[in-house]
């Protein structure tokens, strides 16, 4: 039932922020970050704005203010205010925000319960959240990390993983349909379609993700100061920013260590490597003497080789990486396709256009889905995309090679 599922996803987010303090929500470290108290607002004025606004003639907004506050970048509703600024909205208060869900959430509920609106504008604000509950635990722990002293954000211990032999599935030159069969109903981003014929050469694609164990052989082997690995804007942000370990490693006493939300971690060598930006994964791929899977030879192989397409609800309390062997539940998969429209697209009219398409443009496409992704969020065809230098995501790869 929607209603059901409609509360099921509005009250992860406040799960989300548990055992938080208020001063907790309203940091921001970085433009590319924002305040989680931003997030449960942003969240709701989602609803409020396409849904509620054009479904009842007798809704007023909760705060006329919240428009322009709570905008993202949807140009055809307002003018936003600018996003490096949110960490400065010291009102409203977070009180005062979790009212404004209560709100909302009473007069969705209502007219989820008396009425009939536009399902597919349901869903799209649902999994719209989603996004938002993955994008509120990479915030937050990129904003405590920047703390002088270690925050953990849950005590719960990360379990600890086994190693697993990698190997390679090899894959015959094929023709198949890539993106998301929209005919077959469900859910999807507008980004995943047309779907298309896509033709494969032979290649192969490694059973597992690639470790922290394997990337520290790199860092050992001087791969981030030779350039004959890296890109030619990978080596300007390497040298510019003086990179040397993934996002989040610290090396203490000649031993490194990482900074996780269950707090400061010795580096587990069989736990998928994490937190590296796709200058990092081609380096490694052009290190070890192959490259970067396509997202067409991802999604296809992981349709072949992937038993099921779910994962694990964020509510088990692993926010880290936990398997090398999996799709979907570990780290967002670097490939070395450009997030581009598919063959056919058309940006829908309306502001609900600006959702995907304005972006297809100087990012990459990453595939599965991570430890922080929220259950039902995942599949073969979704389509994540960032800019090339960030890596405060979840973000890691496997490795392909043409045959």
């Amino acid at each position: 039932m929607l209603t059901e599922r409609y509360r099921n996803v509005r009250s992860t987010s406040l799960e989300l922020i548990s055992g938080l303090l208020p001063e907790d929500l309203c940091l921001q470290a970085m433009a590319d970050t924002s305040p989680l108290k931003w997030h449960l607002a942003h969240t709701t004025w989602f609803f409020e704005t396409f849904i509620l606004k054009q479904e009842s003639a007798e809704f007023s907004p909760f705060d006329e203010t919240f428009e322009y506050l709570f905008n993202s970048y949807y140009n055809a509703v307002g003018k936003q205010y600018p996003r490096p600024q949110r960490h400065l909205l010291s009102r409203p208060t977070v009180d005062e925000v979790i009212e404004y869900r209560r709100h909302v959430d009473a007069e969705m509920v209502t007219l989820l319960d008396e009425m009939q609106p536009s399902e597919s504008m349901v869903q799209l604000g649902l999994h719209h959240e989603q996004q938002h509950q993955e994008l509120m635990l990479t915030d937050l722990k990129y904003n405590l990390y920047q703390h002088p002293f270690p925050v953990r954000f849950n005590a719960n211990p990360i379990p600890t993983i086994e190693p697993i032999e990698s190997s390679w599935h090899y894959f015959d030159s094929c023709q198949y349909n890539s993106g998301y069969q929209s005919s077959k109903g469900g859910f999807w981003f507008d980004n995943e379609t047309p779907q298309h014929l896509t033709v494969l050469a032979p290649f192969a694609i490694s059973s597992t993700l690639i470790t922290n164990g394997d990337f520290m052989r790199f860092i050992n082997a001087g791969g981030y100061e030779n350039p004959d690995y890296w890109l030619s804007d990978g080596w300007s942000w390497v040298n510019e920013n003086h990179i040397r370990a993934p996002l989040y490693w610290q090396k203490v006493d000649n031993a490194w260590r990482c900074f996780t939300l269950h707090g400061i971690q010795a580096i587990d060598l069989h736990a998928p490597v994490s937190h590296i930006s796709f200058y990092e994964a081609a380096a490694y791929a052009a290190w070890s003497g192959c490259r970067l899977p396509t997202e067409f030879e991802w999604e296809y192989a992981s349709q072949v080789l992937s038993e099921t397409h779910s994962q694990k609800f964020t509510g088990q309390n692993v926010y880290h990486p936990v398997s090398v062997s999996s799709w979907f539940e570990s780290v967002w998969q670097w490939t070395q396709s450009a997030y581009q429209p598919y063959p056919g697209f058309k940006v829908s009219a309306g502001a609900v256009g600006e959702y995907n398409g304005k972006f297809m443009c100087n990012q990459m496409v990453l595939k599965g889905g991570s430890c922080a992704t929220s259950q039902g969020h995942t599949r073969s065809t979704y389509r994540n995309f960032f800019y090339p230098h960030q890596r405060w995501q979840f973000s890691g790869l496997r490795l392909a090679k043409s045959t």
